[in-house]
């Protein structure tokens, strides 16, 4: 498919208003790409225009350079997939000196996903981050484990989630988004902890822990034994989140988990997320987000929406 296939005609008279706002972030329109499935823009091009999107946001980044887990990382499971892929990426100083430049060719936004083992990992990240203007804004990973509390994720403890978030947004002024970790018991007492830290923005969910094993061999199929579970299993679970949190919380929401086409992204929308997320489904077919993002506008001329923001969190009863 070429990109001239992929384009989107702007030139209809009555065209809807696509403009989304997530806190001090303005989105020429609310589809996103998740973190890890569009690797860092660049590598798509062939298929689709990155520039369509309302925003990108790039591989995770830690401060060290990591391998990433031992392999298999990745297995099909039933309506999703399975990965511990374990944040394999070149590390913040070979980010900054060979990846910045590239980001900076982007017209749409461009958004960094951090990762660190520790809360100093967080700070470095942030402070390294903070000049340079190519960067949108920062999307912190809290669903990392945390080696000095032992290997519990970051997300999983509201007093951490408080912490990094705190500390990030002390040190950098643009946008932070915190990207909530689906593996707790009350979703919105993380939500809670993160608007207390002074987060921008939430997006949520990330993938949720699972398993899959080889009756045959008696192996875990993963390397690693344990993974993210993505795609359309976990939908429900997403939506639920984004509706709680969106009921209890007065910031804007990036929701993801399973959106495979645009009805699925409309139904987080209406659940009261202000921008979507596009992640499996771009394993599948790199230029899915914008074949959502093209439903969205057919979506909005059948139901003569002038404004994509009159459906944000609409939900009736």
């Amino acid at each position: 498919m070429s990109n001239d296939e992929l384009s989107i005609d702007h030139t209809a008279k009555n065209e809807p208003d696509l403009r989304v706002r997530l806190g001090p972030l303005q989105l020429k329109n609310p589809v996103l790409t998740a973190s890890g499935t569009f690797g860092y823009g660049d590598e798509v091009r062939d298929f689709m225009d990155p520039n369509v999107l309302g925003a990108i946001t790039v591989k995770g980044l830690t401060v060290e350079p990591t391998s990433g887990n031992k392999t298999p990382r990745i297995a099909e499971t039933p309506a999703g997939m399975l990965n511990s892929i374990g944040l394999e990426n070149p590390g913040l100083e070979k980010f900054i000196e060979e990846k910045i430049e590239l980001l900076g060719e982007f017209s749409t936004e461009v958004l960094v996903n951090i990762s660190g083992h520790s809360v100093e990992d967080f700070i470095i990240l942030a402070e390294r981050l903070a000049p340079f203007e190519e960067i949108a804004g920062l999307e912190v990973n809290v669903s990392c484990p945390n080696i000095d509390k032992g290997g519990m994720a970051f997300g999983t403890d509201p007093d951490l989630v408080y912490e990094i978030t705190r500390k990030v947004k002390a040190r950098y002024d643009g946008p932070v988004i915190v990207k909530l970790s689906p593996n707790v018991t009350d979703i919105v007492e993380m939500a809670q902890a993160a608007d207390e830290g002074g987060a921008d923005i939430l997006s949520l969910i990330n993938t949720l822990l699972g398993m899959a094993i080889n009756v045959q061999k008696r192996e875990t199929v993963l390397g690693n034994t344990m993974g993210g579970l993505s795609g359309p299993a976990v939908k429900p679970v997403a939506l639920r989140m984004v509706y709680e949190v969106a009921e209890a919380i007065d910031l804007p929401l990036i929701g993801m988990g399973g959106i495979m086409n645009s009805e699925d992204a409309l139904e987080f929308l209406l659940a009261g997320a202000s921008a979507v997320s596009v992640g499996t489904a771009n394993l599948i077919d790199p230029a899915a987000s914008v074949n959502i993002l093209e439903g969205i506008i057919n979506y909005c001329y059948e139901q003569e929406i002038d404004d994509i923001n009159s459906i944000i969190g609409a939900l009736k009863g």
